[in-house]
């Protein structure tokens, strides 16, 4: 019986993935989920790359937290329209949440929607919704043990980011190990090791989102 539970729910979630991909696909918006844990880096990584974009796409974002709306206030605070997804204390958002979100943006008009998800490893990677594009992140501070770990949340990821890399030299993070698991798990995802606070590796991770882009990107 957990078992037919179990599959009804991904069921159900595939498809109403499946409704919000075509429906993005019918207005070429390019929506891109961004994974991590809790702490990983997730929202300081948009709000370093959102003002290298927001010159040239039409983006929003979509800030799934379990109860809070504090990521939702920073990245309104980059003048950037933003919804908070709030899953009451879920660990993972669904693509029948996402959908409820479109028309709370301006979805007709833009380039680019970026989903957050919930901070969490493991569930958020379990569930489509809808995108086309996944950002897996992984912080130095957590470990190059964490793709072993858990492997899903990198296994279908287009893009791995290694954030907080100022800490590198604070810790036993050994990027060349982390790297050679991660190409045994994903062998076709791209790497690029990020610093918010030197602002380095932004200028790749902004070029590598307009190249994913399906409507032209304004000059």
């Amino acid at each position: 019986m957990k078992i037919d539970v179990l599959r009804n729910v991904f069921e159900h979630n595939d498809r109403a993935a499946a409704e919000n991909r075509e429906r993005l696909d019918t207005l070429g918006v390019t929506c891109i989920n961004l994974l991590g844990g809790a702490g990983s880096g997730k929202t300081s990584v948009l709000e370093a790359v959102l003002p290298m974009l927001t010159d040239s796409l039409s983006v929003a974002v979509l800030e799934g937290d379990l109860v809070t709306t504090a990521d939702a206030e920073r990245i309104a605070a980059l003048n950037v329209p933003v919804v908070q997804l709030l899953t009451d204390g879920g660990c993972h958002l669904n693509a029948t949440i996402v959908q409820h979100a479109f028309d709370r943006i301006p979805l007709a008009d833009l380039n680019l929607l970026i989903v957050e998800n919930v901070g969490n490893p493991i569930c958020p990677a379990n569930f489509d919704l809808g995108e086309h594009l996944r950002i897996s992140i992984l912080s130095v501070a957590e470990g190059h043990d964490k793709p072993a770990k858990y492997p899903l949340l990198f296994k279908e990821a287009a893009l791995v980011l290694l954030t907080k890399c100022d800490l590198l030299p604070h810790t036993d993070f050994d990027v060349a190990a982390a790297q050679q698991e991660l190409r045994r798990i994903n062998p076709n995802a791209d790497v690029i090791s990020t610093d918010v606070k030197t602002r380095s590796g932004f200028d790749r991770l902004a070029e590598w989102i307009r190249k994913g882009c399906r409507k032209p990107v304004a000059r």
